[in-house]
């Protein structure tokens, strides 16, 4: 039995500016999956996410037959199971989104939260600069990560590319990466990214259901 209220739609715990929480958004809205979303304040979780996700972590998805899915990929892949109009699932690749996950956001948590690990945020920046450098060769080719046109790949990488660009502006835009900041401004400029980066307030037990993904045809 779910611990969680019945819903007609898949609940969403989510947290704007979590990468993990917005790719999983980013798939969800291309793929035409309705959900309900609960914007959750990280310092003080909802009791309804933990019980279905004692992780704690961002995104969780639970769907109305009491499974929950708790990883930002699994639920990329559960939504676009359901629906893919672009393509996405021709570009998931495993190996590139690994790097990606393991030492690019590494190199990241260590060069934006040098106090946090105890890190040399310019020896970690250089790494993570050298893995872009990569990507940027790879983008040279065709513009996305896969091929192209956007898939998981480039959805699924994009949100951590953001927030390291965001570290410092100035000096990220000053690196010879022209392909990387080329295929990063194309997806800061697209609707889809815009829909995915609503503002809510935290949701708390007893607030009205916030439906989230497709805009209706005659909106």
């Amino acid at each position: 039995m779910s611990p969680l209220p019945m819903s007609p739609l898949p609940i969403l715990y989510s947290f704007r500016r979590c990468p993990y929480a917005m790719r999983a958004r980013l798939a969800l809205l291309v793929s035409g999956q309705a959900v309900v979303i609960r914007e959750v304040k990280l310092r003080a979780k909802p009791a309804a996410m933990l019980a279905a996700s004692p992780k704690g972590t961002v995104p969780v998805l639970c769907l109305p037959d009491g499974t929950v899915i708790e990883q930002s990929l699994d639920i990329m892949r559960w939504a676009l199971g359901r629906g893919d109009p672009e393509g996405w699932l021709a570009g998931d690749d495993a190996a590139l989104v690994a790097r990606n996950d393991g030492p690019f956001k590494h190199h990241l948590d260590r060069t934006k939260y040098p106090d946090r690990h105890g890190s040399d945020p310019a020896v970690h920046r250089g790494a993570a600069l050298e893995l872009l450098a990569d990507w940027d060769a790879r983008l040279a080719a065709t513009g996305y990560l896969c091929g192209p046109a956007r898939t998981l790949a480039d959805m699924a990488v994009f949100p951590f590319v953001r927030q390291f660009a965001a570290v410092d502006p100035d000096w990220f835009a000053a690196q010879p990466l022209p392909h990387v900041h080329r295929w990063l401004a194309r997806h800061l400029a697209d609707p889809l990214f815009g829909r995915a980066m609503i503002r809510l307030s935290p949701w708390a037990e007893g607030d009205d259901p916030i439906p989230f993904g497709p805009i209706p045809p005659d909106a």
